[in-house]
């Protein structure tokens, strides 16, 4: 699939929105997880999504037995300690920058990291009372990873809830018009060590949670609709004129 469209340029000087980010995403390649990810078997009955939100299941990629492996999340992390998930909260996003001392995040930085598999993510740019939507993208469309954790959570009837957060960093040029913070989007070379179950310290983790480079990625303007969750589909993604 490709996007055609022209890109957008933003004035820096307008200033970015803040709050909450990268509350949306999209992930159409699924065909190609498997070749991406190096997994031998990828298949997980999944769907192309262009509106992904909280809530919903997802791919994810761990390292287990050895091997990278696909697994079903729920968007929005329930950490195995919690007695409960009714009123817990459920943090869609982590920032990179606390990971090591918040009790949610701490130990699934050592343990339990994974890849989050994306085309494609949204973010919103505040212009007075408007909030307009980009769509954030690689040039070639490609697949792509965010940096994530998980944890695995047992009901008191015994049924398994495996779910994940994407981690944020700095804006760099590129999104900070639109946001001051924004996914981390890893580079392809460090995704297996990021998967890895060696132990790692702080500081080398915190070496690849860093914004990418301004050149990775392009945005374009899109609909309102994808503020709609119940909405998904290839038009979401297409450039408009705001």
């Amino acid at each position: 699939m490709k996007v055609t469209g022209t890109f957008r340029k933003i004035d820096v000087a307008q200033g970015a929105m803040r709050g909450i980010m990268c509350s949306r995403y999209a992930l159409w390649a699924v065909d190609d997880l498997g070749g991406r990810f190096l997994i031998v078997d990828p298949t997980i009955g999944f769907r192309s999504h262009f509106n992904i939100a909280p809530r919903s299941e997802n791919p994810g990629v761990v390292s287990a037995d050895g091997r990278n492996q696909i697994r079903r999340m729920q968007w929005g992390l329930v950490p195995g300690w919690a007695k409960e998930v009714q009123t817990m909260p459920r943090p869609i996003n982590a920032r990179a920058e606390t990971l090591s001392e918040k009790p949610m995040f701490r130990q699934l930085l050592k343990e339990k990291r994974c890849l989050v598999p994306a085309n494609g993510f949204y973010e919103w740019k505040k212009e007075g009372t408007r909030k307009i939507p980009f769509f954030f993208h690689r040039p070639d469309n490609a697949l792509f990873s965010f940096a994530g954790l998980y944890d695995t959570w047992l009901s008191p009837a015994g049924e398994m809830l495996v779910s994940y957060t994407i981690i944020t960093t700095s804006a760099n040029d590129l999104m900070a018009p639109i946001h001051d913070r924004m996914p981390v989007v890893l580079a392809r070379e460090v995704e297996e060590w990021w998967l890895s179950s060696g132990l790692r310290s702080p500081d080398e983790l915190m070496e690849i949670l860093v914004p990418c480079a301004d050149d990775v990625l392009e945005a374009h303007v899109v609909s309102q609709r994808v503020n709609r969750p119940g909405e998904d589909d290839e038009g979401m993604i297409l450039p408009t004129n705001g």
